[in-house]
């Protein structure tokens, strides 16, 4: 969706699910037809239940890095702000579309996809999953385990961060309660903020921490592995806001978004030109015969 959520497969809601039942009136081939539905249910479900334990681990490491006194309190706050403006916006200023009624939904449904991206794009979801959360991460554990204390508190915030940006993004496109440009603001907000927490951390890498001069190649190699990856994630990022998030995906949702409130507003002014035509041409009046 942004360019660093994890891929992962819609949600099933029981609207969509399929009976096991086979009848025995139906021929061979409908049949087999019904049974192959059934299986790519059965590996959709099984998608949806590893989408499950990847939300619980970020729930899990959200928790951790906020029990762990390593993310400042504004930073902690940060994903309930956000989270309280996003549902405000989704009831006051865009409020899901469907097409039973405008800002109501009557049943919950998988989010239209808002951007759809060739190989290039999947390559560059990769690099930025890689680059963003899975070196960091071994960045932060490889900190404990050698008991760098700095380089665990430098990349900490913005691994908190980006775990509440990958939770948020995961919920609510599972659900059609969530409109293309609340959806879009998601990762907008989450990287400008991260980005000011990336230039945090390189001042701290790069000015804050010093090598010692006997230091062993492997002291080496970690400290400039730190300094590189605060730069990476710097850089990759900002080129995500500034080439991707703002040009690209949020006018493409918002152009969603109006494209299909256009169509909604057409079709109920149709309906509603074409009842009285309707009700004229169903309405006869009764016959009266004259008696003799």
């Amino acid at each position: 969706m942004s360019g660093i959520s994890l891929a992962v497969a819609p949600r099933m809601e029981p609207e969509q699910s399929v009976t096991s039942s086979a009848d025995p009136m139906k021929p061979p081939q409908q049949q087999k037809m019904e049974h192959s539905v059934q299986q790519q249910s059965a590996v959709v479900g099984g998608l949806m239940g590893s989408l499950r334990v990847i939300e619980l681990q970020l729930v899990a490491f959200i928790m951790v890095f906020s029990a762990s006194g390593l993310v400042p309190l504004f930073d902690i706050f940060f994903p309930t702000f956000i989270t309280a403006y996003l549902v405000g916006l989704s009831r006051l200023a865009f409020p899901a579309l469907h097409p039973n009624g405008q800002g109501r939904t009557t049943r919950r449904v998988e989010s239209p996809e808002i951007f759809k991206g060739n190989r290039f794009f999947k390559l560059y979801v990769l690099v930025g999953t890689t680059i963003g959360l899975f070196l960091p991460l071994a960045y932060v554990l490889g900190g404990f385990a050698r008991g760098d204390e700095h380089a665990v508190r430098s990349a900490t915030p913005h691994l908190f961060l980006l775990s509440c940006q990958i939770l948020t993004e995961n919920i609510i496109t599972g659900f059609s309660l969530f409109s293309p440009p609340v959806r879009s603001l998601v990762p907008l907000l989450y990287t400008t903020r991260r980005i000011f927490v990336i230039v945090d951390w390189i001042k701290d890498v790069w000015l804050n921490n010093t090598l010692p001069a006997n230091a062993e190649f492997k002291d080496v190699a970690w400290f400039w592995f730190g300094k590189i990856l605060a730069v990476a994630n710097f850089v990759y990022f900002s080129i995500n806001l500034f080439g991707f998030l703002i040009p690209k995906f949020l006018p493409k949702a918002f152009e969603v978004y109006f494209r299909e409130r256009d169509e909604i507003h057409f079709k109920f002014s149709e309906d509603k030109r074409a009842a009285p035509n309707n009700i004229s041409t169903s309405y006869h009046p009764p016959s009266t015969k004259k008696s003799d």
